[in-house]
Order: C-alpha cells, then sequence, then structure tokens
C-alpha cells in the first residue's frame, strides 16, 4: 500500500523503485490510488526540468541517465510512442541487414496519425496504413532485460516500404537500396504478403525486386 500513499511527498529514490527496472514507464503505473492526480503530475514535471526524468510524449517518460538501470532500446521507444504501431521500412531492414544504410531515424508504421516525434531519446517517424495491411510483425527481444520489441518481418518491412514510396517501382530507386542477403528472404511468404496487400504498384515493384534478389544470389554485378 506504500506505493499509492505518497500523493504529493512521492520521493525520487521511491520512483525508482516502484519503476524498477523498467526502462520506460507511463504516468499510469504512479497513479493508482492517488487522490491527487495534478499534484503526481507536478512532481514528475519537476523531475524532468532537473534533468532526472525524461519526457517522450503525455505520459511516457523514462529515468534519466545516470540513474537508469538500461537505455530504453530505439525499437522499444518506437512501439509505445505510438501505439498500435510496430518497426518497419528502412529501421526494421536494416535490422534484418538486408539494407546497409543506418536511417536517420527509428521508422514504423501504424493505423494511426502518421508524423514526426523529436525525443531527447532521438527521432522515430510514423507513416500511416490501413488497419487490413498492420500485419507481418513479430515480437523480438534484442535488449537483455528489456521487453520485446515488435518489428516487420524481413518481407513484410520491403512491402512496407514498396507501398509507402510513390517511387518503389522504379528500378533506379529499387538499386539504390543495395538489397543484400537477399537469402534471408522467404520468397514463398514474400511473394504471399504482395498478393495479400492487393497494391499495383508493389506487384509491379515486386518483379524488379525478384531480379535484383536473383542478382544477388548469384553474384552479379548491379550497376
Amino acid at each position: 500500500m506504500w506505493q499509492i500513499c505518497y500523493i504529493e511527498a512521492m520521493k525520487y529514490e521511491e520512483l525508482l523503485e516502484v519503476v524498477g527496472t523498467e526502462s520506460l514507464f507511463e504516468t499510469g503505473l504512479l497513479m493508482a490510488g492517488v487522490v491527487d492526480p495534478p499534484a503526481l503530475q507536478r512532481q514528475l514535471s519537476r523531475w524532468v526540468k532537473a534533468g532526472r526524468l525524461v519526457k517522450l510524449r503525455r505520459g511516457l517518460y523514462s529515468v534519466a541517465s545516470p540513474h537508469r538501470i538500461a537505455s530504453p532500446d530505439p525499437f522499444i521507444v518506437s512501439n509505445r510512442l505510438v501505439r498500435p504501431s510496430y518497426v518497419s521500412l528502412e529501421s526494421a531492414l536494416h535490422y534484418h541487414e538486408i539494407i546497409p544504410d543506418v536511417p536517420f531515424a527509428v521508422t514504423a508504421v501504424t493505423t494511426g496519425r502518421g508524423g514526426v516525434h523529436d525525443t531527447p531519446l532521438g527521432r522515430f517517424v510514423f507513416h500511416h496504413i490501413r488497419t487490413d495491411r498492420l500485419w507481418g510483425s513479430i515480437e523480438i527481444r534484442i535488449a537483455a532485460g528489456q521487453r520485446g520489441a515488435w518489428i516487420a518481418r524481413p518481407e513484410k518491412a520491403l512491402i512496407d516500404l514498396l507501398y509507402l514510396n510513390p517511387a518503389s517501382d522504379d528500378p533506379a530507386y529499387l538499386r539504390q537500396l543495395r538489397l543484400q542477403n537477399t537469402e534471408r528472404f522467404d520468397r514463398g511468404v514474400l511473394a504471399e504478403m504482395a498478393a495479400r496487400f492487393g497494391s499495383p504498384r508493389v506487384s509491379r515493384a515486386m518483379e524488379t525486386v525478384v531480379s535484383l534478389m536473383r542478382e544477388d544470389t548469384e553474384g552479379w554485378v548491379v550497376v
């Protein structure tokens, strides 16, 4: 019961004990039984100003260094910033080692509003897709002691990218992606997902992708 009796007098050490090993926490974790929520919000704001907490969005915080046990993994931050969402596009393709270039931000898809979130922990870019296209992700534990992150399978990450980029059926665009390790794609899954997506542009782009995959597998030089 002590966790819900601090009201206005919560100490920072008590917060750390409540949060425990969580790299991120929402105010809902602290609000149960609190008689004066505005007082708690003011306390959180003071800790943000003092550099003890990092505010990522309304209601979502991280304990600041050096007090945190572990730094929040960017993919987990992305999942928590916007719900529902999963990491996809360039970020997921780089994670699966399908493209060599490191994205300038964590990229994700969501059925909510798309947009850019600049936070103290980095930049996060969300792209809107329809609810019936929010599938193809898996939960992967990528940071020890932290929750798993929802990341698109390599096949779905590529299809999301082809769908959201209006130039995706241009061979020049696909070549500049510099696809690699294409043997990691399950070609049957890739074809099934592309058909399920129901986009003519994705279907056209996939024809070029299959050609590039053949070049990668057979060791041809792509010019």
